[in-house]
């Protein structure tokens, strides 16, 4: 930092006189208006500094009032306790990235200074232009014909003077029917060959050799060459500028930032009190909860594990689906800890630079053993943690670097105690072996989806500031009863959603129907009623859902229909509703009962109309995963036998298949058979209760929309048993609500230690 005091109106007044002295004109307005508005600008640059902002007067140095001042301003005002002095006013010029940044402070120029930066460039810029416009008004090139019979001829000529040996400037006699203000110049060939001309000139006018013009030889700084550097300076200027605004954007909020800060970690030092989640606010996962508390607890309390001969875990790796609050459980970890917590996403440890990945990997765990005993958490470690070699391309590539430098941090001769190691992912099938083995992540933390208690749990916390009249209690089983498979982000999106819905109808609080408008949302899409169907095609898609409904109702292992909906949602042009059970095992009939349900619509389809459409695409799709899960993955094929392979996710590359063309065959051949069977049997279902197709078909038509109620009116009641409430789902599983009653050696755990007094020991 170069602090410079300047006096920029006596810098303007110095150094601009004599160049506006000899300005003529047009060329003297113009610059006169400029140099004014500069003034201006600088003035008001000055009065906006006059206030010292608060909280920041003691860095502003008090500047003494002038005597005018003193005899304008009132006795009673000075007499006034606070009142404010003018301020001598300091411009301060820094080169470099400004402090600031990740602790607090400015991350970058306040625009009182980008204002002076502005004008100042400005002003050089100018200068510049109007110095070089300058030039070429007062210098005037004149022949070398013209200098000899003009000028030298008629003795005017007082000396001549070689600048840098390709011009001469002419001087003039005291008195010369010149004008002082324009200065005569001309170019010349080489010096020898002046010199022998302009002494054969002054031979031919017999002038002696001691009364020759003297010519004097200097060397100057050439205009032209100034303003053929201007580009390029202007170029290194921008490049410089371009850095330096770089290094403020990235290296402002974290440090490490810039071009020049590459090596360095990004990890940040979280403050506790900047965390607002604490424990309380995690519900769902409590088995999980208990582990990181654990962590949390051994670094407060040692000594109870210590004695017990137990050694800290190094690490703990958070894994499960997306959503379900493995970061949530790490920003409630920040927030209750009472010891430093360091965090870093995965992707920050690679760039385009070579060797930038194993230095922030240095640098942070050398950020966590200074501030020991500490907790450092890696967001998304798979993007550095993939498993090394594969089909990689050029070896050793950055990522493996990088990987390799964690894993001797994590567990080499180098090894941090008292820093424990939280990572999430939701792929840890692509980590690397080593990073995964114990001694590095000592525990492996599955987070999976709520059952119905932990839905429950955490709609009670997402319904806290939620404006609503209902019990939110009983509001929070009945929604968790609806929304089976939904994680803690699925959760707080139909919660929000909901308060969307009735703000956009301008309610004073949230009701039912809200909530049950924001699950439909989440699940099937934005409702689309301004989507134009002909008449023939709502007809289709009316006995396409009717066909849905009635198998559903029809069939004992099919989810209970909660509504179904012709109106279009999302991608599609139907909608139905059910109620899944929540359960873990399936059996092959409950399998094909799920499988004659998605099948409903296109056999509905055949029956009335004997045509297909192609309406069904989705209905296909699920239908032929069901199909080739159970004989691929599950073995419930008697040709296949009880063999298990794994199946390609959606989108990934397949290149070699764990079974010969011959198996693979059989699976087709297989899958084709099981769904042509579940389809002969929707086929004869569908048959069978035709009528009902179509009194439910009519209905959709009439109202578009069919609930619970509507459809025992249609049909009669199930004829299954069939869980629909909270109750009915948590039946036999003990308590009603989630289990958060924690360990002895949990029960404190917020609390450390404190020295215990020994008691005496009695003798007997």
């Amino acid at each position: 930092m170069i602090n410079m005091k300047i006096k920029v109106i006596r810098f303007l007044d110095v150094n601009m006189l004599s160049f506006v002295i000899n300005l003529r004109g047009k060329q003297l307005r113009l610059f006169r208006n400029f140099y004014y508005r500069l003034i201006r600008d600088f003035r008001l640059l000055n009065d906006q500094q006059q206030k010292a902002p608060d909280g920041f007067g003691k860095f502003f140095p008090k500047q003494k009032p002038q005597q005018s001042q003193k005899q304008q301003q009132p006795k009673t005002q000075q007499q006034q306790s606070g009142a404010e002095k003018p301020k001598e006013i300091e411009f301060k010029f820094s080169f470099g990235t400004r402090p600031g940044g990740g602790g607090g402070g400015s991350s970058g120029p306040s625009p009182t200074d980008t204002n002076m930066w502005s004008l100042i460039g400005f002003a050089a810029t100018f200068t510049l232009l109007m110095g070089y416009s300058f030039f070429k008004i007062r210098y005037h090139e004149i022949t070398w014909k013209e200098f000899i019979n003009q000028y030298l001829r008629g003795g005017m000529v007082e000396k001549l003077e070689v600048v840098n040996k390709k011009w001469v400037r002419v001087k003039f006699m005291p008195g010369a029917p010149v004008s002082s203000n324009t200065t005569l110049w001309f170019n010349i060939g080489s010096v020898e060959t002046f010199e022998r001309n302009l002494e054969n000139i002054q031979l031919e006018m017999n002038i002696e050799p001691a009364n020759f013009t003297p010519v004097v030889y200097k060397n100057e700084i050439d205009s032209s060459h100034v303003i053929s550097f201007l580009p390029t300076a202007l170029i290194i200027g921008l490049i410089l500028w371009s850095m330096r605004r770089a290094s403020n954007v990235m290296g402002g909020a974290r440090k490490g930032g810039g071009i020049f800060g590459m090596g360095e970690s990004t990890a940040k030092l979280i403050n506790p009190k900047d965390i607002p989640v604490k424990f309380k606010d995690v519900a769902g996962c409590e088995e999980a909860k208990l582990e990181i508390m654990e962590f949390v607890n051994f670094l407060k309390n040692p000594s109870r594990y210590t004695e017990l001969g137990a050694k800290i875990p190094k690490g703990a790796l958070l894994t499960g689906p997306p959503g379900t609050g493995k970061t949530l459980l790490a920003k409630a970890t920040a927030g209750e800890a009472k010891v430093p917590f360091i965090t870093v996403s995965g992707s920050e440890f690679l760039e385009m630079f070579v060797g930038v990945g194993p230095s922030r990997v240095r640098d942070m765990f050398a950020m966590a053993r200074k501030n020991a005993p500490c907790i450092l958490f890696i967001d998304e470690i798979d993007a550095v943690g993939r498993k090394r070699g594969g089909r990689s391309i050029g070896g050793h590539s950055e990522q493996e670097n990088t990987l390799n430098q964690l894993l001797v941090e994590m567990d080499g001769f180098n090894t941090a105690s008292n820093v424990v190691v939280l990572a999430a992912t939701n792929r840890v099938d692509i980590l690397d072996k080593a990073l995964l083995r114990p001694g590095r992540f000592d525990r492996q933390i599955f987070v999976p989806p709520p059952d119905i208690k932990g839905r429950a749990s955490i709609f009670k916390v997402h319904l806290k500031p939620l404006k609503t009249d209902l019990d939110k209690s009983e509001i929070a089983r009945k929604l968790a009863a609806l929304t089976p498979g939904f994680t803690g982000a699925d959760i707080a999106n139909v919660c929000n959603e909901a308060a969307l819905i009735a703000a956009r109808d301008l309610s004073q609080s949230i009701t039912f129907k809200n909530f049950e408008a924001a699950i439909e949302r989440v699940v099937a899409g934005l409702e689309k009623k301004t989507k134009v169907l002909q008449p023939e095609e709502k007809k289709t898609v009316a006995y396409h859902e009717a066909g849905h409904a009635v198998c559903g109702w029809f069939l004992e292992h099919a989810d209970p229909l909660l509504k179904v909906s012709i109106i279009p949602r999302g991608m599609g042009l139907g909608y139905a509703q059910y109620l899944p059970k929540e359960q873990y095992l399936y059996t092959k009939e409950q399998l094909l009962d799920r499988m004659c349900m998605t099948l409903g619509g296109r056999a509905s389809e055949q029956i009335f109309f004997n045509r297909i459409t192609s309406g069904a695409q989705d209905d296909l799709q699920k239908v032929t995963k069901i199909a080739y899960s159970q004989i691929v993955q599950l073995g419930m094929s008697e040709k296949v036998g009880n063999l298990s392979f794994d199946m390609p996710d959606k989108g990934e590359l397949v290149i070699d298949k764990p079974y010969s063309e011959e198996t693979a065959q059989m699976i087709d051949q297989e899958v084709r058979d099981l769904v042509s069977k579940a389809y002969q049997r929707t086929i004869d279902l569908l048959t069978q209760h035709k009528s009902n197709v179509e009194k439910v078909a009519k209905r959709l038509l009439e109202k578009e929309i069919l609930d619970r109620e509507d459809m025992i009116e249609l049909l009669g009641k199930r004829p299954f048993k069939e869980k629909s409430t909270y109750e009915d789902f948590v039946e036999g599983t003990g308590s009603l609500e989630e289990d958060t009653t924690l360990p002895k050696g949990l029960q404190d755990w917020n609390q450390e230690e404190t020295a215990k007094e020994k008691q005496p020991e009695t003798k007997s």
